[in-house]
């Protein structure tokens, strides 16, 4: 296996290597369009926890190489975009009242930006679906390329956004709290969670 810490250098390294991110690439999206058809709110908060934490080890790993270089100056033609608007749909439906949520995108430029979980995770996926794409098709360094690039270009700030804005709820509801104004929060945490509410005294 290669060492997660080690550049790869060799086209047999470059391989190992793709077809370990692309295997957690792949998990993710099937688990991602699972917890999606399933529907179950309390359940998909913990199970998207720990779907995004797994594929943020592998865009660290690919964060922390060298750049990659695609073969050809234009990204190969690997066919029209997987509809995934379905999926963002069942999303939304599901998250309800804590889709929305607020983040620092740049925390050297600390502007608030409001987004929905629903949005992004669906952003994140069909970013990776295009790398995958491009590893199934034997484009092995676009593939590469491609993963890098959009995580740390984009997709990795929403993920851990993302992953930032579940542990919340899940902080609210393990935890009581004697501020007033988290009362509406921590309802909606419980909610969620399929738990009874009692409110912070």
């Amino acid at each position: 296996m290669t060492d997660p810490g080690k550049q790869p250098h060799t086209a047999a390294e470059h391989e190992e290597f793709a077809a370990q991110i692309a295997d957690q690439i792949e998990s993710f999206l099937l688990a991602l369009r699972a917890i999606a058809r399933e529907g179950n709110g309390a359940r998909a908060v913990s199970l998207l926890l720990l779907e995004i934490s797994q594929v943020l080890l592998a865009g660290a790993r690919l964060g922390a190489q060298l750049d990659f270089e695609p073969r050809e100056e234009y990204q190969p033609d690997v066919g029209p975009e997987a509809d995934i608007d379905d999926m963002r749909l069942r999303l939304a439906e599901m998250l309800d009242s804590v889709d929305t949520y607020s983040f620092v995108f740049d925390p050297y430029l600390p502007d608030m930006v409001q987004s929905k979980l629903s949005d992004d995770l669906t952003s994140i996926a069909t970013d990776l679906d295009n790398g995958l794409r491009h590893y199934r098709l034997g484009n092995v360094e676009e593939a590469l390329w491609w993963w890098q690039f959009s995580y740390v270009n984009n997709g990795g700030n929403l993920a851990g956004a993302a992953l930032n804005a579940l542990l919340t709820v899940v902080a609210h509801d393990r935890f009581d709290t004697d501020f007033e104004e988290t009362v509406e929060a921590l309802t909606v945490a419980h909610e969620m969670l399929d738990e009874p509410v009692d409110p912070p005294r």
